[in-house]
């Protein structure tokens, strides 16, 4: 499903690369702002947990209104029912590359939810309490355990999937700086906090994977390098999208995608182009 202002532009391109886009492809008409449709496109769930397909569409984080409406556009074209966080009492601001779940009752996020919905935000919409947001989670997306960790000091747009993945109910893949390095303290300590704190949906620890941050020329993003990250990758059924760089570094990270997800096929895609906006796979999907 391609968002687009011009199908016939996207289709000129997609015969170019010798992409048959007659089949399975579905273009949607609309406006936008940026290229970013994970943090504003719709959300989806299942009403009464294994039902219908449904849409949950928050308001945006950024002050872009073509964007922000977008999930409308996406509804409009499947026929999904959408649910909006957009009028108080629960009007809620969030991204979705600061949002992760199970499919079973856990989300995760950056305590940037809580900046974004708290006393002192910049949006102008209601000021909620940590267990306000809670409740607006639980109520349109079925959220019964949420863990929020502190926001990294190198991560300026403070989005986990920049360094983290749910591969499955129990298993996390976590980028892992040098000790000591950027962001990678922070990680550890936020990593720490769920162990601590929180099990999986069937009663175990998570599993915590890791793999390599890699930098960018020597640099990592606290001497000013490329935000580079393997864990923002996105599942196509069997086939795994994995964001990369630079060989020397990409081999170390398909290979231990390759190993936590045998039977996968694992498709490394360049990034470079993106990746100094603050972005790779999952958050262009």
């Amino acid at each position: 499903i391609i968002v687009c202002s011009n199908p016939a532009l996207v289709k000129n391109s997609l015969s170019g690369a010798n992409i048959d886009w007659s089949t399975n492809v579905t273009f949607v008409q609309t406006g936008f702002n940026s290229v970013w449709v994970r943090d504003y496109g719709p959300n989806t769930i299942y009403l009464n947990d294994v039902e219908s397909l449904a849409f949950v569409d928050w308001i945006y984080n950024r002050p872009r209104p073509a964007d922000d409406i977008v999930p409308e556009a996406v509804a409009n074209e499947l026929g999904v029912d959408l649910y909006c966080t957009t009028q108080v009492p629960t009007d809620l601001v969030h991204t979705g590359g600061n949002y992760m779940s199970d499919g079973m009752g856990t989300g995760f996020s950056s305590k940037l939810v809580l900046d974004e919905n708290g006393p002192f935000n910049n949006w102008g919409f209601s000021n909620h309490s940590e267990e306000e947001v809670d409740q607006i989670m639980n109520d349109f997306m079925g959220i019964t355990a949420y863990p929020k960790m502190e926001t990294l000091p190198y991560d300026a747009i403070h989005h986990i999937d920049m360094h983290m993945k749910l591969l499955d109910e129990e298993r996390l893949i976590v980028g892992e700086y040098p000790e000591g390095i950027a962001d990678g303290p922070q990680i550890e300590a936020n990593i720490q906090y769920v162990l601590d704190n929180y099990q999986t949906a069937y009663g175990n620890p998570f599993e915590v994977i890791r793999i390599p941050m890699p930098p960018e020329n020597g640099a990592y993003p606290n001497t000013n390098g490329d935000y580079r990250t393997y864990a923002n990758a996105i599942f196509l059924n069997k086939t795994i999208l994995v964001p990369t760089y630079e060989e020397q570094y990409d081999t170390t990270g398909l290979r231990i995608w390759q190993e936590a997800m045998p039977g996968y096929n694992i498709v490394g895609i360049n990034c470079n182009q993106i990746i100094p906006a603050l972005g790779a796979i999952h958050c262009i999907t």
